[in-house]
């Protein structure tokens, strides 16, 4: 299935007194790493929802392994599961710059019309894109 990295630097604001990344973080950095997936096949969130879906999510898993810590360099690993119906299922891991293994987690989305606020199948314009990837 299709994967996607993307790499950043921890922000001071992101951690503690310790220079430890505070855990709520976390589920913002598998954002990250689910919107650049969908941009790496030519999609943006924001015209998914110009044209009427949103993709809440309805389900997050995080493992937290090791810390990650001030100014170091993650790398967070987005792989889609399998192929979406009406949700869709992202893996995760976020490395450190060290290779190092920090967290595994994973995410369910539903794809939800947004006039009506109720479940829909993935559109054909995703499906296609995640299909000739």
């Amino acid at each position: 299935m299709h994967f996607h990295q993307i790499s950043f630097r921890v922000r001071y604001g992101e951690t503690d007194q310790m220079g430890v990344v505070y855990h709520g973080n976390y589920p913002q950095y598998l954002e990250m790493g689910r919107v650049e997936w969908l941009r790496s096949l030519g999609i943006s969130y924001k015209s998914m929802e110009e044209k009427g879906c949103f993709l809440p999510v309805v389900s997050l898993q995080i493992n937290y392994k090791k810390s990650a810590r001030y100014d170091e360099l993650l790398t967070v690993t987005t792989r889609l599961r399998k192929l979406p119906g009406a949700r869709i299922t992202f893996d995760y891991e976020i490395h450190s710059e060290e290779g190092s293994i920090l967290a595994v987690a994973s995410t369910d989305l539903v794809f939800m019309d947004r006039e009506k606020n109720r479940p829909i199948r993935c559109p054909d314009y995703v499906m296609d894109r995640i299909q000739n990837s």
